[in-house]
């Protein structure tokens, strides 16, 4: 498959899913801390004050979860990480394949955590990694239960050419909570590991199993975007595989053609 002269359009401004920042819940008709007046009526706590007391408690619930999560990094076990992944997360993966992730990363020496921003079912929360490698900054969705349901390290100071040979090669290894985590938070809303896997193996049907990636090359780049060709071979054909990754090389895009070119034939 010839790549096109421009980038695909669908794929510029790719439509992210935005963080839902608020949630409306039925609040019970006496609730603790409020005053029980003579007459039977209730003076409410108030609801400022109420909502400031909630939020650090989410806030809390949120750090002791990441810091739960980074010690299992910095010990390296594998097995730990696993058990603080949500069910769906563990469905996607194994012990050995979290092990085998943590092995290939630098090791964790110490952190720091921002505040955490409370969402609708989950918070996000960023550490600020020290690592054998140098400064890293690693972004965490924690779940209501203190479950670990996505993540992203920062890959800004590598070349776009390297996180898209990764991305894909962990689709191709099938390590899919891996290759999710190079998405963008909002992206993962909308593609969680189980979608990535259905999409590979949607276009291995056509081309065959993997085989080989190829050449990985820089088609375009905006001041906002850039996209990465990576030329992957199969079992049946080479084909082209899209990668758009935005400024801090975070993946914003994919495109994984459904009918690919054969041999001798032209896009």
């Amino acid at each position: 498959m010839t790549p096109a002269a421009a980038m695909p359009r669908p794929f510029l401004r790719p439509s992210l899913l935005a963080l839902v920042l608020a949630t409306a819940s039925a609040v019970p008709a006496v609730l603790p801390g409020d005053r029980v007046l003579a007459q039977g009526t209730v003076a409410p706590t108030a609801p400022a004050a109420r909502g400031q007391s909630s939020s650090a408690l989410v806030e809390a619930r949120t750090e002791a979860a990441a810091e739960r999560i980074l010690m299992a990094l910095r010990a390296r076990d594998g097995a730990r990480g696993f058990s603080l992944f949500t069910p769906s997360l563990q469905r996607m993966t194994s012990p050995a394949l979290v092990q085998e992730r943590i092995n290939r990363m630098p090791k964790l020496v110490s952190w720091t955590l921002e505040a955490a921003v409370p969402g609708q079912d989950s918070s996000t929360i960023t550490a600020r990694l020290r690592t054998s490698a140098g400064p890293r900054n690693l972004e965490m969705v924690i779940d209501g239960a203190g479950r670990l349901e996505g993540y992203h390290f920062d890959t800004a100071d590598q070349p776009a050419e390297t996180v898209a040979r990764q991305f894909v090669e962990a689709m191709a290894q099938g390590r899919y909570v891996s290759a999710a985590s190079f998405l963008t938070i909002e992206m993962q809303a909308e593609i969680p590991p189980a979608a990535l896997q259905v999409k590979w193996q949607r276009l291995q049907r056509h081309t065959g199993d993997f085989v080989a990636i190829r050449q990985v090359f820089r088609s375009e780049s905006t001041p906002d975007q850039k996209l990465v060709i990576v030329k992957t071979g199969f079992r049946r054909l080479t084909d082209n595989l899209f990668v758009i990754l935005d400024r801090t090389n975070r993946v914003v895009g994919v495109d994984f053609p459904i009918e690919p070119s054969l041999p001798g034939t032209s896009n």
